[in-house]
């Protein structure tokens, strides 16, 4: 059926078309509406499925670890400070290989204190151990919850989905919502690789000693370098069934351009209408959206960039001292390319500010006029 709903409800029927057998979560703001829909549900009986209140996000995570180190589909959402407080468990259910799902719904960090989006909260996240997907819209939101449980399931890594807060989170827009049949012959019931059983005790997340610890690790970037292909195939089977596919990254505009910009999230859409009309005013520009963030999809990326120039990075996040994460993920993915393009990091709309279309052309242009950048960061929209 189609319905349109806002990006928290999507992500609420991807919740319940996984038959998640456990949500635990603590309300922040923009998240909140996420896990009132779903408690609602449980609390009439129309969802079958555990709802754990917790006193903070800290426990939030921590129940969940425990949830699907007995073998069971979990969810949790948050957003901004959540996630920051969360961030402990984090590690915890990345180094136990738990296929735990999280939604993440992106606000500003304070201080000072903001309710708004920007993505600095799950991008502080990157070196957790957890796989990031970011969505531009209500569909891709729906369609990602599914994808991430399948590919959770498959290398035994927990998936963050990312959404921008207000413009997804509560804003309406159409949605496909597939029949729960139709998921269950794709989406089967977890089966743990080793259950809790009472009659054949185990011990987990044990103390392990230097002669050990290093080969988990080992495991575990073994595991995120099988990412790429797994996500892939799980892409495929999705689009063979519902029509909709998005890859790890999407490359529109100008076939063969001079100029590319690199966008994830929803400033994404605000560009396509941008370089459209630049390519329709005769000029050599192109897009690449980011969907697949953790891990960076250094050879897609490189494949998508060929023949380009200059690269233009927008990003609505900060690494105080070093710029936009996403410009400097991807400088140091082409470090040891033969052939780099120049790579010009923009910093905007952070704290929730609006990154207009004129603001998204004021920086293309200037990448056009410039041999380099000057300066590590080019703001967009700053007020002096």
């Amino acid at each position: 059926m189609k319905r349109v709903i806002t990006g928290n409800q999507a992500v609420a029927y991807g919740v319940i078309l996984s038959r998640v057998d456990v949500i635990s979560a603590y309300p922040i703001t923009p998240q909140t509406t996420i896990v009132e829909e779903l408690s609602e549900l449980i609390a009439s009986g129309r969802l079958k499925t555990k709802f754990l209140k917790v006193e903070s996000e800290h426990s939030a995570m921590a129940a969940l670890i425990g949830a699907s180190t007995g073998g069971v589909r979990t969810f949790t959402a948050t957003s901004s400070h959540g996630l920051a407080y969360m961030h402990e468990m984090l590690h915890w259910a990345s180094g136990a290989r738990l296929p735990i799902v999280l939604v993440n719904v992106n606000r500003a960090l304070g201080a000072p204190w903001n309710i708004w989006g920007d993505q600095t909260d799950s991008v502080s996240q990157r070196d957790t151990g957890w796989i990031q997907l970011y969505c531009e819209n209500n569909q891709e939101v729906l369609d990602t919850i599914l994808q991430a449980y399948m590919i959770a399931e498959t290398i035994r890594l927990p998936v963050m989905v990312v959404l921008d807060a207000f413009v997804l989170s509560h804003t309406s827009e159409p949605v496909d919502i597939p029949s729960i049949e139709e998921v269950d012959s794709m989406l089967p019931p977890f089966c743990p690789d080793y259950p809790i059983d009472t009659q054949e005790p185990k011990a987990y997340s044990g103390i392990t000693t230097p002669d050990h610890f290093l080969e988990f690790k080992y495991k575990t970037q073994k595991a995120m370098e099988e990412v790429a292909e797994v996500a892939r195939k799980v892409d495929e089977e999705f689009k063979s069934r519902f029509g909709r596919g998005y890859g790890a990254i999407e490359r529109y505009g100008k076939e063969e351009a001079e100029i590319l910009l690199l966008t994830s999230g929803t400033v994404t859409s605000t560009s396509r209408m941008v370089i459209k009309k630049m390519v329709e005013q005769g000029m050599s520009v192109a897009g690449i959206k980011v969907k697949r963030f953790r891990p960076f999809p250094s050879d897609e990326v490189y494949n998508a960039i060929q023949g380009a120039k200059k690269i233009a990075v927008i990003d609505r996040n900060l690494s105080a001292g070093v710029g936009g994460v996403f410009a400097q993920e991807l400088r140091a993915s082409l470090y040891s390319r033969q052939e780099r393009p120049q790579v010009f990091g923009f910093v905007s709309g952070l704290g929730g500010r609006d990154i207009t279309p004129s603001l998204i052309e004021e920086a293309i242009r200037y990448t056009m006029e410039h041999d380099q950048p000057e300066g590590d960061i080019v703001w967009l929209g700053l007020k002096r």
